[in-house]
C-alpha cells in the first residue's frame, strides 16, 4: 500500500512519539508536526481506514502491526540519510530537515545502496 507524504509522516510522527509515551494524541501528532488538529485528524483518520492505526476507547492512538512496519521503515530511512547527510559535512538541522523531504521519495533501490555504502564506509545505517 502506498501512502502519501503526509500520511507516511503520521506514522512516523506516532512511532517517534510512541517511543517515550504509550499515551499518543491527536494533539500530540499535531503539535509534533506543526499541523492543525483538523488536519491531523482527517489523516489519522485515513491511516484508521488503511488498518494502519487504532484508536483505543480513551482516544489514544496505537500503531498496528502493518503499521508499525511501515512506520520503522520510514524511521529508518530518516534516521540512515541523516546520518549520510552528516557524514558529507551538512549540518545537523539540515540534513534532518532535508533527510525528512528525501525520505519519502527514495527508491528502494537506491535507499539499500546508500546503507551498503555506509557499511562499507565505517558508517553505521542504523535499522
Amino acid at each position: 500500500m502506498a501512502l502519501q507524504e503526509s500520511g507516511e509522516m503520521y506514522l512516523e510522527s506516532i512511532y517517534v512519539l510512541s517511543k517515550t509515551s504509550n499515551a499518543v494524541r491527536g494533539i500530540d501528532v499535531g503539535d509534533y508536526l506543526g499541523y492543525s488538529y483538523p488536519s491531523v485528524s482527517r489523516g489519522l483518520s485515513v491511516l484508521r481506514e488503511e488498518g494502519l492505526v487504532k484508536k483505543d476507547s480513551e482516544g489514544f492512538f496505537k500503531l498496528t502491526e502493518a503499521g508499525k512496519i511501515m512506520a520503522e521503515r520510514i524511521y529508518e530511512r530518516h534516521t540512515v540519510l541523516t546520518e549520510l547527510l552528516i557524514s558529507i559535512g551538512v549540518d545537523e538541522e539540515t540534513a534532518t530537515e532535508d533527510a525528512c523531504r528525501v525520505e519519502h521519495y527514495i527508491s528502494e533501490k537506491t535507499f539499500e545502496a546508500i546503507k551498503d555504502h555506509m557499511k562499507r564506509n565505517g558508517k553505521r545505517a542504523k535499522k
